[in-house]
């Protein structure tokens, strides 16, 4: 193709390239950005963009990572430590563990509003030092080991702690990268926090068995320390995102726009809090090796992060709607398995299907549910949205429980059948009334 070499050196006809003028001009579509500059090559630009934004995400939802790994550190450390060392009951271990979840939930909405008044770094750093004072709790509670009452005491105390500071941590990471990557990487940030949850859990709880048995439960408090602490460091050496100035919405008007996508998240988790509670009963009611439990929790963890690291754009391109359709009818074929498995491996296969198809629920609601208030209320939003999974964590043990004393192991998955397809129809109902 000839082009005129005068036209070609006119610096006036020159378009700016594609990833800049989504800069200065953000609400242009990329038709009419293209239309507007059709032979300029966008390949390269879009790319830079793309692994930039990759990074800067990164550097946020690392903060996640953080706050994860120092709860996964002491789960399941701390249940034996309290039941069999310290000789206290199995309830008093159960609440050792479950107290943190009801400080997180409880203070969710709190840490949201945080980072929409003061700024996302602030609630960043509020958190890395709540999760920085868990871990000094936890060496208190060592050094008071002539007394149980005062180390139960200050295990709670560290558990408190650690509860308010995923809260501000996890809450704070999330909006600070979506401010700072810009609105329409939503779903990547939420999905990069996903698997920085859960990456954290996965490598905390093996670390933390792993110090207690060489140097014992004060190594996880020294640890925990040491990594809040820097992380603190360097969160005060990131460069903070502007407050969005507006009116913010009461917190109630923010819940009744957040309810019926946090009520679809809820149900659409109960498949995946089944499985990680009462696989290992499953196993042994079905006289199959409970030590091959342990397999059936990777292949739902391995099938979790592959889906949201391989169609981690599918939520911008199709809505988040139509992917938790897709994403929820995969996970009640998954949870189906789960009921009707005749053998380990089949168990093994339905919980691959139910990670995979529970893995872009959270982002894909998660942008639908953000949508629905303004800018300035994002945070409380996401605290808001987030929160009801806490509820659904905290809720499935005691009501599944019931459910399996009546009917047995095998009827806490159709229980969770029966959950994950109310969540669907939610979703179906939420994407007609979007329509409308």
């Amino acid at each position: 193709m000839l082009v005129d070499r005068r036209t070609a050196l006119r610096p006036e006809k020159t378009s700016p390239p594609i990833y800049l003028e989504q800069a200065v001009f953000p609400g242009l579509s990329a038709s009419d950005r293209m239309s507007s500059n059709p032979t300029v090559n966008i390949i390269g630009p879009q790319t830079a963009v793309s692994n930039g934004a990759t990074r800067n995400i990164l550097g946020y939802v690392y903060f996640t990572f953080v706050c994860y790994l120092s709860i996964g550190l002491p789960l399941a450390v701390l249940p034996a430590f309290v039941h069999l060392r310290m000789g206290m009951h199995a309830a008093l271990a159960g609440l050792v563990i479950s107290i943190q979840y009801i400080a997180t939930f409880l203070s969710r909405p709190w840490a949201g509003r945080i980072s929409d008044h003061y700024g996302a770094k602030i609630s960043v750093l509020w958190g890395m030092v709540a999760c920085t004072l868990s871990g000094l709790l936890l060496l208190v509670a060592v050094a008071l080991h002539f007394s149980p009452a005062l180390t139960f005491g200050a295990l709670i105390a560290s558990r408190l702690a650690l509860g308010v500071g995923e809260s501000l941590g996890s809450t704070g990471s999330t909006l600070w990268g979506i401010t700072s990557a810009g609105q329409q990487h939503t779903a990547k940030v939420i999905s990069f926090n996903g698997v920085a949850t859960y990456g954290g859990l996965a490598l905390g709880a093996p670390l933390g068995v792993i110090l207690d048995q060489r140097w014992g439960l004060a190594s996880l408090g020294w640890l925990t320390t040491l990594v809040c602490g820097v992380s603190f460091i360097l969160a005060l050496r990131k460069s903070p995102v502007p407050v969005v100035p507006g009116e913010h919405l009461p917190f109630r008007d923010v819940l009744g726009r957040i309810a019926p996508h946090g009520m679809a998240l809820a149900l659409g988790g109960i498949g995946y809090s089944v499985l990680a509670t009462f696989v290992t009963l499953y196993y042994i009611s079905r006289h199959w090796d409970p030590n091959a439990a342990a397999l059936c929790l990777t292949a739902f963890g391995v099938a979790f992060i592959a889906a949201r690291l391989l169609f981690i754009h599918a939520i911008n391109r199709y809505g988040g709607f139509r992917v938790s359709i897709v994403c929820m009818s995969v996970e009640s074929v998954g949870v189906l398995l789960l009921w009707s498995a005749a053998s380990p491996w089949m168990a093994s296969c339905g919980a691959a299907l139910t990670g995979f198809g529970f893995s872009l629920v959270f982002p894909a609601l998660g942008v639908e549910a953000v949508k629905r208030v303004p800018m300035h209320n994002r945070g409380t939003a996401l605290g808001v949205f987030t929160g009801f999974s806490d509820v659904s964590f905290f809720l499935v043990g005691p009501i599944a429980g019931t459910v399996i004393g009546a009917w047995g192991y095998r009827s806490v998955f159709l229980f969770a059948l029966a959950s994950v397809l109310t969540s669907l129809g939610i979703v179906l109902v939420l994407r007609q009334m979007q329509r409308d």
